[in-house]
């Protein structure tokens, strides 16, 4: 009976068990579906508040629920997700208080959890809505905090359109430089991703950028890329068309109006292009317009300007009709219409003045002390002053971005050093820290092993050139010795001999007389001028091996050529001036030389198919002059990527301060020409006689 009170006992505890854990397992699963419905109905309202076909009040509404609906959510992470979309819909609807608190209040929660995504896109948000309102530093500053978080976490792509925009905000300040670099940094991470829009942008960006630092041609290239990358996007190709334009106005600001006019025409024969994107339109009809005004063709120029003037007057784009009566003021001008000119020079100056354009603003004023000779003084002097002004405070920005970027750096450093504390704490609690003081001493220890052998391996390669003429010093200090020897041994068997000879002959006939004794101090008389005759021999040689140049850095450069002719079977000739002292060079010179020498024959071997390759070293002035060339098959110059060979001799030229030309036809050979400034040495043979010294071939 007591068993089976016990059995029923323990029947009882595990039915109420099952209808415990039934209840609250059917409860959490209520709460759950209660809470997934309650989030989904916060991002319905949020995408309601991004609906651009609700009004403005609506939008502001349904976002102002979901923000007061927020507090009631229990999981922080979904709150701060919660709060990043909100904060990015009230940055669409522009609405700056908002947006900012939401903003602020992202920030802290996600760094409060350590969520770094909503991080990175609340400093992405808050950069865009800086760049809005065109405080160009803090923009920058947000966009490099978000491109630091992105690559921690590994996001690259994220981690490169960051970069992109950072480049944007630097061009805007004028910093071309830094943009330039930014891009080339956000191109880098981009093409194993394949992001053939981001890529776009970034060839686009560095076009302008160039086209800005006047390097044409570049820009040209850059653009071209661009086009290159826009034809692997899908969808609508208005991208060809601004790139189009771009090209166009690359060459006009260089220009070559001509050049320019097809471009620009391209563009405004596509179809539907002025109802589809009409600012974009009225902007490329003017530069057409202003192309062939400045090519000398005037047909239909005026009613151009004007076209281009009523469609951006239709839309109020303040900064085109500024642009507009620019160039119509310029028009004028060259009609000799100077009263018309003047009126819309003044109506420039009012557009641009208004948005506060200032480059639109010193264009417009110079053109004005041009057209307005009473009153040029007044306008020259407003054109120094904001020109200076303007100056200064981009010199202040750009500095204020580098010490942006080095005080972001700084944080994130100490961050990290806290953070490694932190790591390190916690292994002396589980007992690992000495496993990971190990593993950190290994590490550390192969890091300097490898970073030495590279400074090591570097370190040969740039004295190999120093090793080879140490080794022809010492064979010339050989040889040197080995003639010093061979002098002493001619003097003392030879002329010694003789003369001690000569002396004990006539020492002999000190008190003789006739016949005889003189035949014998004529013989004694012969010896000596045969040791006369001896000595003058000796002294020839000597002087010959005195002023005899013998230039260590010319044998290493024949012991070069030597190697190829029998490695490659090519005939190799060195042409250079014997006279001058080649080891004067400075020594940084003669390794870079060296090594584009080294370089240019590698490829004379691999591609040009020769049979003959001249090298011929001259100073011309202040230059030294390098030429190599070969008889080859030659080829076609074209502005595709360059290889590594190419971009050593590049950075090596760059260097030495020096520039160089490579120049090809089809099957009549190449020839590579460096041009190196090098300091006036004033040379012995140069101070006392003016003439053209002679050239050595080897």
């Amino acid at each position: 009976m007591l068993s089976f009170h016990l059995i029923n006992q323990n029947i009882v505890r595990l039915l109420c068990f099952g209808l415990l854990f039934s209840w609250s397992c059917g409860s959490e699963q209520r709460k759950v579906v209660t809470k997934s419905s309650e989030l989904d109905s916060l991002y319905t309202l949020i995408q309601e508040g991004r609906n651009t076909e609700l009004s403005v009040e609506e939008r502001k509404k349904r976002l102002s629920e979901v923000f007061s609906e927020i507090s009631s959510l229990e999981n922080d992470s979904t709150k701060t997700k919660v709060f990043s979309q909100l904060s990015l819909a009230y940055l669409k609807l522009n609405d700056s208080l908002n947006f900012r608190k939401t903003n602020s209040k992202t920030r802290n929660m996600a760094g409060k959890i350590g969520d770094s995504t909503s991080l990175a896109e609340a400093h992405w948000d808050l950069a865009e809505f800086y760049k809005t309102i065109a405080v160009e530093d803090s923009a920058y500053f947000h966009y490099l905090t978000a491109h630091k978080i992105y690559t921690d976490i590994g996001k690259i792509n994220e981690s490169a359109t960051m970069l992109n925009n950072m480049a944007i905000a630097q061009s805007d300040v004028k910093d071309y430089t830094g943009s330039e670099i930014s891009t080339i940094n956000a191109i880098e991470l981009l093409k194993p991703l394949q992001n053939y829009r981001q890529l776009f942008n970034s060839y686009n960006n560095l076009g302008s950028v160039t086209t800005e630092l006047n390097d044409y041609d570049r820009a040209i290239d850059y653009f071209n890329t661009a086009l290159e990358y826009q034809e692997k996007i899908a969808g609508k190709h208005d991208l060809e068309l601004i790139t189009l334009n771009n090209i166009g106005y690359v060459y006009l600001t260089k220009g070559e109006y001509d050049k320019a006019l097809p471009y620009f025409e391209k563009v405004l024969s596509e179809n539907g292009l002025r109802e589809r994107m009409p600012k974009f339109y009225a902007r490329t009809l003017n530069n057409h317009a202003y192309s062939k005004m400045k090519s000398g063709n005037t047909e239909k120029v005026r009613s151009e300007f004007l076209e281009a003037l009523k469609i951006r007057d239709s839309l109020n784009d303040i900064t085109g009709l500024s642009l507009s009566h620019h160039d119509l003021a310029e028009y004028h001008l060259s009609q000799s219409d100077t009263t018309v000119a003047i009126s819309h020079a003044k109506n420039a100056l009012r557009y641009a003045e208004f948005v506060d354009n200032n480059e639109r603003i010193l264009r417009t004023l110079k053109l004005l002390s041009r057209l307005d000779p009473e009153n040029s003084f007044s306008y020259n002097r407003r054109y120094i002053v904001l020109n200076d002004s303007l100056q200064e405070e981009e010199r202040q920005t750009r500095n204020k971005f580098a010490r942006i970027r080095f005080e972001t750096d700084e944080y994130i450093a100490e961050n990290q050093m806290l953070e490694s504390e932190k790591q390190l704490w916690a292994g002396i609690a589980i007992a690992i820290f000495l496993l990971g003081a190990s593993a950190v001493v290994i590490f550390n220890q192969r890091s300097k092993n490898q970073k030495l052998r590279f400074q090591q391996e570097q370190q040969a390669a740039n004295q190999e050139i120093f090793n080879l003429m140490l080794a022809q010093k010492q064979k010339e200090e050989e040889g040197r010795k080995s003639e010093q020897k061979r002098i002493s041994e001619e003097l003392h068997d030879g002329v010694l001999g003789s003369m001690m000879g000569a002396r004990m002959v006539l020492a002999g006939l000190n008190k003789k007389n006739g016949s005889e004794a003189e035949a014998q101090r004529q013989k004694a008389l012969d010896a000596l001028q045969g040791a006369e005759k001896e000595v003058r021999e000796i002294s020839h040689a000597l002087s010959h091996t005195a002023y005899q140049k013998i230039n260590n850095f010319i044998l290493s450069l024949q012991d070069l050529l030597k190697s190829v002719e029998q490695r490659a079977n090519i005939n190799c000739r060195l042409v250079y001036n014997k006279e001058w002292e080649w080891d004067s060079l400075n020594g940084e010179i003669k390794i870079n030389v060296y090594r584009m020498i080294q370089e240019t024959l590698q490829n004379c071997v691999k591609h040009a198919q020769c049979n003959n390759v001249t090298v011929t070293f001259a100073t011309r002035h202040s230059d030294l002059q390098v030429t190599i060339a070969d008889d080859g098959k030659g080829f076609r110059k074209t502005h595709k990527k360059k290889g590594i060979g190419m971009r050593n001799i590049a950075s090596r030229i760059e260097k030495l301060n020096g520039n160089w030309r490579v120049d090809s036809t089809i099957g009549k050979g190449t020839t590579v020409s460096l041009y190196i400034p090098i300091p006036k040495i004033e040379h012995p043979e140069s101070s006392s006689v003016r003439r053209s010294p002679p050239i050595q071939e080897s």
